[in-house]
This record gives structure tokens, sequence and C-alpha cells, in this order.
């Protein structure tokens, strides 16, 4: 297997030894860079092209992590962007998640969890903190509710793809459970993306799971 480039990105270097120590006991990961600030993780990105950043999403003064993050999605959407946070503020990560960020998790973090998140953003699966996503669900959904159809552009075959998405599910294993082939599904998830106007498959997913799919019925509409 590969190694899986990082950069790392908060303003404090502590927190950055803290996870790069952390990340020592991760097998085929790699730290490639490491930036103190917003503006130099977006020169850093066009310079390494590492294949995820951890980006911290508070960096005062200037540019916060959420708009660097924007920044880095747009000009390289195969970048993964997962954000560090060390509170819960479901706003910011709302915002970070419609930014194009693939998932978050706290900055309390052991080496398990870290590594298990690297290895969730490997696979293709969403990365979403049990212990702050819903809460930031429910506030998505909350704001969703007036829409009358948000489904209605998706075809049933990929509102199959999307209900199992919103489970956290990795390509492969969508694949395996409606039978198909990885290349389907990821053409499949790339349509839904468009259809849906979302970045990414967790931003997909939060869309997902905040408009209820798992309550929506085709014949409804």
């Amino acid at each position: 297997m590969t190694n899986l480039n990082l950069m790392l990105v908060d303003d404090h270097e502590v927190v950055r030894m803290g996870l790069r120590m952390l990340l020592e006991h991760a097998p085929d990961v790699k730290v490639i860079a490491e930036a103190g600030s917003a503006e130099e993780a977006v020169q850093l990105c066009s310079l390494h092209q590492p294949d995820v950043v951890i980006m911290d999403i508070r960096m005062p003064p200037g540019r916060s992590g959420i708009d660097a993050c924007r920044t880095i999605v747009e000009r390289w959407p195969q970048i993964q962007v997962i954000m560090l946070t060390s509170f819960a503020n479901d706003e910011l990560i709302a915002d970070a998640i419609r930014a194009g960020a693939v998932g978050y998790v706290l900055k309390q973090v052991g080496t398990g969890e870290l590594i298990r998140a690297l290895e969730a953003v490997r696979q293709g699966a969403a990365l979403l903190d049990p212990s702050i996503t819903r809460r930031v669900l429910a506030m998505m959904r909350q704001q969703g509710e007036n829409k009358p159809d948000p489904f209605k552009e998706l075809t049933e075959r990929e509102l199959d793809v999307l209900r199992l998405l919103a489970e956290g599910k990795s390509n492969a294993e969508i694949a395996d459970a409606l039978v198909l082939s990885d290349k389907t599904v990821r053409n499949h998830v790339s349509t839904i993306l468009d259809k849906l106007n979302v970045t990414n498959r967790v931003e997909a997913a939060t869309y997902a799971v905040g408009h209820n799919i798992h309550n929506y019925k085709s014949s409804d509409r």
C-alpha cells in the first residue's frame, strides 16, 4: 500500500508536534509538510500536493481553517481536508462541511482514533465524529425541513447509493451491498454530488441525513 501523505496545519507548534508524534504509530502514513496559518497551508498544498490535510478550524489572525479548506478543495479537489477542533461548535462544523471538508476530529483524539480516521479517509468513507455529529445533523435537518422534495433529481439506484453513503459506507462496501462494481459506485457518487450540488461525499451524507433520507419514499414524489 502506498503512503498516505499528510500536511498538518495549526497555528500552535506544540499541537503539530503532538499530532506528528501520534502519527508515528500509523503504518503507511507520512507527514510531508506543516503550516502555521491558512495562507501558508494553501501555499504548501500547491508545492507538496498532500493526499490529506489535517486543518485547525480556527487560526487567528487572518483567514480561518474553513477559508483555507474552501480554497484547497476548489483548487485541488483530490486533496482531502479533515478539520481539527478543540470544541464542538455546531455552526463552525456545519460551515466546514459546506466548505468541502471530508470530516472532522476533536483535538483530544487518541492515537487509535486518529489512525482509524485516516484509514476511513483512505477508503473513501465519511468521517464524522459521533460526539458532535448528531447535533450538527439536527441543525442542518431543521434548516432543510421546508424543502419540498430534496431528492427529486435522483434515480432509485442513486437513492440506494446515497442511503448507504449516509451511513458512512465506503465505495467498496456500497458495491458489495448493492452488487455493483466499484467503478459503477464511483460513477453514481459523482452523479449524486452533481445533482445535489454538493462538494464531496461527507456533504452529501450530511445533506441526506439532514433531509431524513431513511424515511424518504419515492412514491411521495
